[in-house]
């Protein structure tokens, strides 16, 4: 039968269709309940636990209740957990008829745990030893012992709530590691919601249309399609990495008052985890684990209030930075812009005009050699000399817009001006013919800058001596076209970034902030390396022209 069952392939998109339909009702009218539902559905539709963490009066019991309804001809089981309850009470009390005929401890289960679909247990940590262990043994095999007979359990979902997490050392921890998901449920926090609670306002669930419910047959057959989904490689070295980053922020310790790691994820936890991976993929029409699954993983790796704050704030810095590999985006742009500014450095370093410093009077005295400045005759002054901006800027003057090249200035005023450290001075901007007032002072390392129109300085060289060697030229140039070509890997990465993220929708179950934060994180670095080229076209245009320049 097993057999016939996996060899049935379900149509995978009629299974995800239905799944978001199933999900649509089963919310319908829950105000602020919508993420804990899809969990626990995924939850049951994959054999998993949840626990559920919340003050009292929050609907948790209701959700519980809204989750039966997904399956067919199915049995609900609810109980609230006191220090005084007994087994009886929760897998049912013992037969007298079958203690009196035959003198065997037989429990009469029928409409108690043991025969339920899905099971909620309220303030789970309240109840005793004996319920627990026998609990810990369902969770586990799915079977309950009966006298001498081991029955299957046909649990599918198990949700269990408290208000409260089990006290260290309480012997607790076995138990709460099967619940797989964890859901922190929060009083309504919408004003509108709020209101329409208070006012009975919204539609409630009705009954679900015939064949939306899943059967025992589906149910089974989905189960064994399930191990088939695929984890990539590209996948498994994601969830790696965001193991590294648990365990990296583990070690650092800073999160935590106390000694012991509130991140310590039992490897037991990842292995099931994964499997609940394979579930949201094939739920969702697919073959393979993609990224969007791995930030499931936010309600699965947490043990604390505390520790839930931290995995929620990592998974958020995996989704905006490795999930859909914009961090390699990122490093692209991060190597474009230091390639071009270590050229940058090396420019300004080899042709900056530069000067010393001298105190005569009580006054600072600035002196350079522009005895090698080539004069040039300009408007009919034969005194002029070139200066050449070295670095891109909007312009040094409001009458000349776009990337100023170079300026002349009378060289005999501006070496008399400049002395002073500052100076102001009428000359001419690339070919332009009108005169413009420029800005010019020495910098705190000596260097002579020019005030562009946004008062910001540009380092400043000489025409005249050697000029640029064509050896140099065509180095610069070639370190320059690196970084071009660096930023073309940039956007080229971006580009399959978005495709990769566009191409794993539809999701019926993810958190819909986070596609969110990845959208804005694709769109906010594809605008940051747009602007960076351009930065950096300006530079290769301006260093392939440089020894023009300077003619």
């Amino acid at each position: 039968m097993l057999t016939m069952a996996r060899s049935a392939q379900p149509n995978k998109a009629l299974v995800s269709e239905r799944i978001q339909k199933l999900i649509k009702v089963l919310s319908n009218g829950v105000y602020e309940r919508e993420e804990t539902i899809k969990l626990c559905l995924l939850a049951a539709l994959s054999g998993e636990s949840v626990f559920l963490l919340g003050p009292p009066g929050i609907a948790k019991s209701l959700i519980a209740k809204r989750l039966i309804q997904a399956f067919d001809n199915s049995k609900f089981f609810d109980y609230l957990m006191t220090r005084f309850s007994t087994p009886e009470e929760v897998f049912g009390p013992l037969s007298i008829q079958e203690l009196k005929d035959n003198g065997k401890y037989v429990r009469l289960t029928e409409g108690y745990l043991p025969t339920a679909q899905v099971v909620f247990l309220d303030e789970i940590w309240k109840a005793g030893p004996a319920i627990l262990n026998t609990l810990l043994t369902v969770v586990n095999e799915r079977t309950f012992k009966n006298g001498q007979d081991v029955l299957p359990v046909p649990m599918r979902l198990l949700i269990t709530a408290s208000n409260e997490l089990p006290e260290e050392d309480s012997g607790l921890e076995a138990l709460f590691d099967r619940m797989l998901v964890r859901v922190f449920v929060n009083r309504i926090q919408e004003k509108q919601n709020f209101k329409a609670m208070l006012m009975g306002e919204g539609p409630t669930i009705q009954e679900i249309e015939p064949g939306l419910a899943i059967t025992d047959e589906e149910y089974e057959t989905w189960q064994a399609h399930i191990d088939d989904v695929r984890l990539g490689e590209d996948i498994f070295e994601k969830i790696y990495q965001l193991k590294s980053m648990i365990e990296q922020r583990a070690e650092a310790g800073e999160d935590f008052a106390s000694e012991d790691s509130e991140l310590y994820i039992s490897d037991r936890r990842w292995k099931k985890s994964v499997r609940l991976l394979k579930a949201s993929a094939f739920y969702n029409g697919r073959d393979a684990i993609n990224p969007l699954d791995i930030l499931l993983l936010q309600d699965c790796l947490w043990h604390s209030p505390e520790s839930r704050h931290v995995v929620s704030s990592i998974i958020n810095e995996f989704a905006v930075q490795k999930a859909f590999n914009q961090e390699v985006a990122q490093e692209s742009a991060n190597e474009a812009q230091r390639i071009i500014d270590d050229v940058h450095d090396e420019i300004c370093s080899e042709l900056c005009v530069t000067f010393t410093r001298e105190t005569m009077m009580r006054k600072e005295w600035f002196k350079s050699d522009f005895s090698t400045a080539r004069r040039y005759n300009v408007n009919h002054n034969p005194r002029m000399i070139k200066l050449v901006m070295l670095q891109h800027n909007p312009s040094v003057s409001e009458q000349e817009s776009g990337d100023s090249r170079w300026v002349y200035v009378d060289g005999d005023e501006f070496e008399k001006k400049i002395k002073t450290g500052q100076c102001d001075i009428y000359g001419f901007v690339n070919k332009n013919t009108h005169l413009c007032r420029l800005q010019f002072e020495v910098d705190a390392q000596n260097r002579l800058v020019i005030k562009d129109i946004a008062n910001r300085s540009v380092l400043v060289g000489i025409a005249g001596g050697n000029g640029v060697s064509d050896a140099q030229q065509q180095l610069w140039q070639l370190e320059a076209e690196k970084a071009s070509n660096k930023i073309v890997d940039a956007e080229h990465n971006l580009k399959i970034s978005r495709s990769s993220f566009h191409g794993a929708f539809p999701h019926n179950f993810i958190n819909a902030e986070l596609p969110v934060l990845i959208e804005q994180s694709i769109s906010t670095a594809s605008d940051s390396v747009h602007e960076l080229k351009l930065v950096i076209d300006k530079s290769v245009f301006r260093i392939s022209h440089l020894s023009e320049y300077f003619v």
